[in-house]
């Protein structure tokens, strides 16, 4: 694992999180995306497992499952009393149904999700998504931006970021210097680099990084037995071809690829917390048992030499 350890400060925030952050992605259950369903006491039997630690950050959204992950996880805070000492809960504003992303929706958002988890405030909380909008209505008067930093002013956020794909969009966000926190996904991992730039412009600019995604939705995490599915959709073969070249290298090394595709982040300096999520209480200490696995510096020159060509990458 990276030399600074497993607890970190998140940016210039005053947080401290864990280098691995609990995403809530699947705790709703999202088939779609995940490929399987995840039953309510599971989901809250997982979470109750995060709470216990050793991570101390969990990621959701208002949007994820349509609030599910967001009512599960505030059914486990229920159960042993509220959010622990020094534990970050981060979850985001999304627009509505009908595509509503207007200051009003985003007020309406956070007001939801604490209904839902069962707090008065929040540590952390991102505008999700804002490529669903353009750049100039998200930080237009009396837009979501304007609202997100009037709720942070209000104290019910203490902290906001922006979390989202684009790379390019995403760079806008950051250099607007509104946001003290960035979640990028898919787009920092083995298979793909496109957001090598904007995690510069967000470390320039003083914003934490928090990456996301770094098993791809899946396939770096079970291996192309597995999946064949990179970022929510079929995988190119160029792609498919570069997980079993690193399913082989990794094997030469004795590393599982798993803890390769998650300590590819966690050893980035330049990055504060990966999200992974977790569907399974076991799934949490299989995950910290990875992130400290050992790996030999000579791997990652290899596992370099095998990224797809840039031709493949999200941007």
């Amino acid at each position: 694992m990276a030399e600074r350890g497993w607890l970190r400060p998140l940016g210039g925030t005053g947080l401290t999180v864990s280098a691995v952050c609990a995403g809530g992605a699947p705790l709703g259950s999202m088939p779609d995306n995940f490929g399987y369903e995840v039953p309510e006491q599971r989901a809250i039997e997982t979470v109750l497992r995060v709470l216990a630690g050793p991570i101390t950050f969990l990621d959701t959204s208002n949007d994820y499952s349509g609030g599910e992950s967001e009512r599960r996880i505030g059914a486990a805070l229920a159960q042993v009393g509220g959010v622990p000492n020094g534990f970050v809960l981060a979850t985001k504003v999304d627009q509505d149904a009908s595509g509503d992303f207007s200051g009003a929706r985003v007020r309406r958002s956070i007001e939801e999700s604490l209904q839902r988890l069962g707090v008065d405030r929040v540590p952390l909380l991102y505008l999700h998504d804002p490529e669903h909008i353009s750049f100039e209505e998200g930080m237009a008067a009396g837009g979501p931006v304007e609202e997100l930093l009037r709720i942070r002013d209000e104290g019910i956020a203490a902290h906001i970021g922006v979390a989202g794909g684009p790379v390019g969009l995403m760079e806008r966000y950051v250099k607007t210097g509104a946001f003290e926190a960035l979640i990028t996904h898919n787009r920092w991992t083995l298979l793909d680099r496109s957001a090598d730039a904007l995690l510069d412009a967000a470390v320039a600019q003083g914003v934490a990084v928090v990456n996301a995604a770094v098993y791809g939705g899946g396939i770096l995490a079970t291996g192309s037995a597995g999946s064949t599915r990179y970022a929510y959709q079929e995988a190119h073969p160029e792609v498919l071809a570069a997980v079993r070249a690193m399913e082989d290298a990794c094997a030469r090394h004795g590393v599982p690829l798993a803890a390769a595709a998650l300590q590819f982040s966690i050893r980035d300096e330049r990055v504060d917390s990966t999200i992974v999520g977790f569907s399974r209480p076991e799934r949490v200490d299989e995950c910290v048992a990875l992130a400290r696995h050992p790996i030999p510096d000579e791997l990652w020159p290899e596992l370099d030499a095998l990224v797809p060509s840039s031709e493949r990458w999200l941007y």
